[in-house]
């Protein structure tokens, strides 16, 4: 296990195809105490294995094997990993494609150092907080796959607004049975509220009352 993974560190990879630029960035980085981990093209930056530690890309747009554009492509879906783009031949059309795509920031060789720290320090809050936002889905995941059968159905209802008598006659069950199971979703969700429960419905993508 990588130092990084060991005590959640934010890493920084950087791709460009220029040395010099690699080691001064790498300096930089490591200066704000994040972790630098660079590359030359973007071949081989596809080939790392990348922690869940928070994390972004300070991408050089020229690149000669994969340019920086199409690497930001192939990234988009899965977990996103904020881009930085850096180049030395920046134009508008070339900019507004790398910002529609959703990067954080488009700069222009020269840049400031604080310019660049600031970045990452925004592409670093954004994937905390993909990481925090993934991993509390994660746990609502495993909570519902815990309900029984029964229960899930019960929960499919009642987030619908459904009152216990008309989940018991939708399920030809008894309104006892109906209001245990319900009891029994609620502890295992761990939702302290029918309004809780419907918004962790709507986060696991189960149909809900007002929902459209």
């Amino acid at each position: 296990m990588s130092a990084a993974r060991r005590s959640g560190t934010p890493v920084v990879y950087i791709v460009d195809d220029d040395l010099s630029v690699r080691e001064s960035l790498e300096a930089l980085i490591a200066h704000e105490g994040w972790r630098p981990v660079a590359f030359a093209s973007a071949e081989n930056f596809l080939a790392h294995a990348r922690p869940p530690v928070p994390s972004c890309l300070v991408l050089d747009v020229g690149l000669p094997d994969l340019d920086g554009l199409e690497l930001q492509k192939r990234l988009a879906g899965g977990n996103e990993l904020p881009v930085i783009f850096i180049t030395g031949r920046g134009d508008i059309p070339m900019t507004v494609r790398a910002m529609k795509a959703g990067a954080v920031e488009f700069l222009t060789k020269p840049f400031e150092p604080d310019v660049l720290v600031g970045a990452i320090r925004s592409a670093l809050e954004r994937s905390r907080v993909t990481l925090a936002e993934d991993a509390d889905l994660q746990t609502l995941r495993a909570r519902y796959t815990s309900l029984s059968r029964r229960e899930q159905d019960v929960m499919a209802l009642i987030v619908l607004g459904k009152l216990n008598k008309q989940v018991a006659a939708a399920l030809e069950l008894s309104e006892v049975t109906v209001k245990g199971h319900r009891g029994r979703v609620m502890r295992k969700m761990v939702a302290k509220s029918f309004a809780e429960l419907v918004n962790m419905a709507g986060r696991l993508g189960l149909e809900t009352a007002g929902k459209s």
